[in-house]
């Protein structure tokens, strides 16, 4: 069953982890469409500044929402619901690296509890809060889900942590429309690919956000994410030509997918295909499938 395009002018729309990158650019292209906004981050500073710069481009507001607890989501929910009726449009946008170390047995627990909590079960609360209630709306809806190239196409082996969860976040949304559009709903599901080059976003010292009680214990020591400038500098060095993306423009991208109903919204899938090809051919020899190759 083909869904029909959906009209952005008019619509509601949710934008977890809203306040900056490249939710922020996704906020920004919702509302140059005429769509009403609402911003959930759990960032109260970002989010009130965020809210404030908006403001003049469109209905928009700002709703503080931990996606990690899904209490939270549903009060979320609720605030929509009750103040605009429906929503048309749910982007699951908010996400964290994993912090500590590389290497999977660098890794500690509350590593895996963080990195889950927000970009996994944060999706499926944001999927288990709203979908049902966009469903008895009647309305047309899109559901988008931020998934990764590092995980959701293969992994790159030293981010084993956020690769994981990112390869159940392009699971959860394939098993999602599936549902959709077996139950003939008025919904479809797009799983979003950040790509069109080096994403300067807030992931990258997303440890800020972290919950006291998720902190390292057990090696507390051990080094933080790399920052964005020094990931720059380490491809350059390797010789990678690197282009930082325009997170506006790409904001604008993953809106238009929104609206045509596409499942992959993402550029540049070309090496990625072929990527893909030669995992499908080394799985089917028995082998250790080719990875996200970084070249550092």
């Amino acid at each position: 069953m083909s869904l029909d395009p959906l009209t952005i002018d008019g619509a509601v729309a949710v934008v977890t982890g809203g306040a900056g990158g490249i939710g922020k650019g996704i906020v920004r292209a919702l509302l140059a469409k005429g769509a009403t906004v609402v911003i959930a981050d759990v960032e109260e500073p970002a989010l009130d500044a965020a809210v404030t710069q908006m403001t003049g481009l469109g209905a928009v507001e700002g709703v503080l929402c931990d996606v990690s607890d899904f209490d939270s989501v549903v009060a979320l929910a609720d605030q929509v619901f009750a103040v605009h009726g429906h929503c048309n449009l749910l982007f699951n946008n908010a996400g964290v690296g994993a912090g500590g170390g590389g290497r999977a047995w660098d890794h500690e627990p509350n590593d895996w509890k963080w990195c889950f909590g927000v970009n996994v079960f944060g999706t499926a609360n944001g999927v288990m809060a709203f979908v049902p209630r966009m469903i008895e709306s009647g309305q047309p809806g899109q559901v988008v889900n931020t998934s990764s190239g590092d995980g959701g196409f293969a992994p790159v082996p030293m981010a084993s942590v956020y690769a994981s969860s990112k390869a159940a976040v392009s699971c959860l949304t394939e098993a999602l429309h599936h549902q959709l559009v077996t139950d003939g709903t008025r919904l479809g599901a797009s799983v979003f690919y950040p790509s069109g080059g080096l994403m300067n976003t807030g992931l990258f010292n997303s440890h800020r956000n972290r919950p006291p009680e998720l902190e390292r214990i057990l090696r507390p020591a051990r080094r933080s994410s790399m920052t964005f400038d020094e990931l720059k500098a380490r491809l350059e060095a390797a010789g990678r030509d690197v282009t930082v993306a325009d997170l506006d423009d790409l904001g604008r991208f993953v809106v238009a997918g929104a609206a045509d109903r596409r499942y992959v919204i993402a550029r540049d899938l070309t090496d990625t295909v072929d990527l893909l090809h030669r995992r499908a051919e080394a799985i089917g020899r028995f082998e250790v499938p080719p990875h996200h190759d970084m070249g550092i």
